[in-house]
Order: structure tokens, then sequence, then C-alpha cells
């Protein structure tokens, strides 16, 4: 089977801006109108819409955006997290920011969730989206955030050990000790077994 016939026609036609820009707000009306209680405000930069939504709604929501024929977000292309360390407390700490991107309609959406300073939980989307699995992991490892019903939660890139969160804006720039007790080579070549801070590097 060519590349042509195994890829649908319509995946393969470039949209204008102001087709992609009246995608985007037909996903904003449709999303409003289907959960009326659970999105909450878009705002748009640069071209990319962004969605605010209830956490616990996300599973619902996700679903609606990948399955609605008209939408189609079939993409999810990245998990993040922002921390809104003394700015944004009045609606949680933590935002889960989803970025996804719809082949059909050629355009991206963000869904964003806050969560609270203690105990920020959401429900994991990797029944949604396969590609949710270590992108959610690396968002637990990072800061902490503890996604429900993961099929693997576990860390993905700090020790399993590790007991700290190191891009949350409350994490000191030189660690807390977890690199300090590590050997190290210098430049001429010379390992050195006694511990040293980071700063003496």
């Amino acid at each position: 089977m060519s590349e042509k016939e195994s890829v649908p026609a319509v995946y393969l036609t470039p949209k204008s801006k102001r087709e992609i820009a009246d995608h985007q707000m037909q996903t904003v009306g449709r999303l409003q109108a289907r959960f009326p209680d659970a999105a909450l405000e878009h705002s748009e930069f640069r071209g990319e819409v962004t969605i605010v939504v209830k956490p616990e709604a996300i599973v619902e929501i996700a679903k609606f955006v990948r399955d609605t024929p008209e939408l189609l977000y079939r993409h999810l292309a990245d998990v993040t997290c922002v921390d809104y360390l003394q700015l944004d407390t009045e609606r949680g700490r933590f935002a889960i920011v989803y970025h996804l991107y719809s082949f059909k309609y050629g355009d991206r959406i963000r869904l964003k969730a806050f969560l609270p300073e203690q105990e920020p939980r959401i429900d994991s989307l990797v029944p949604v989206w396969q590609t949710a699995n270590w992108l959610e992991r690396e968002v637990y490892d990072m800061f902490g955030i503890v996604f429900r019903n993961h099929p693997d939660l576990r860390r993905i890139l700090m020790p399993e050990d590790s007991v700290h969160f190191p891009l949350r804006k409350d994490y000191p720039l030189t660690g807390r000790g977890e690199r300090e007790s590590f050997p190290y080579v210098t430049r001429d070549g010379r390992i050195i077994e006694k511990s040293r801070s980071p700063r003496a590097r």
C-alpha cells in the first residue's frame, strides 16, 4: 500500500490560518455546550488556544475532543506542568497542561487543569491516549503530581528512592544534598571519592 493510499487525503490537505482559527473556536464552543460547568474559560495567544477545565472532568473531556467527528484531537503531543508558586493560589498552585493536535483539521489546542498545592491529583489519561504513559510519569517525577489509575506510576528520570521533585519552584537550585555524596571525575581524569557541594565544582 502506497503512502497516499494509507493516509486519508483529508489529512494531507493544508489548512489556512483562518480555517485553523475557526476550528479552534468551534472546539471551544462545543466544549462549553457539552460541559457548561467544566469548561471554565479560554484564551488565545499566537494562534493557539488554551481551555481551562475542571480536573475532575478531564477524562470525559479528553474522550470528547478525541472522538467527536468535528474535532478529532487524536494526538496527545505532550503533558506538562506549571508551578504557579505565589502567583495563582486561588485556582491552585499547579496546572497540568495537555497539548493536543488534530491531524484532520490541522490545529492544536491546550487543555489546562489547576490542582491544589496539597495532594495534587488528577485522573490518568493513559486509557484515552497511550502516549500519556511516560509523559505523566515525567510530570510525577519532576513535580510530584499523582495520576490516579496510571498503570505504572513511578520515577522515570530521578532515582527511584528520591523523595524530592526538582522542577517545583521551591526546590533549591543547588539541590538538597542529593549530589554531594557521589564521586566525581576531574578534568584530568582523576576520580575523586570525597563528596563536595555543587557550588564547589
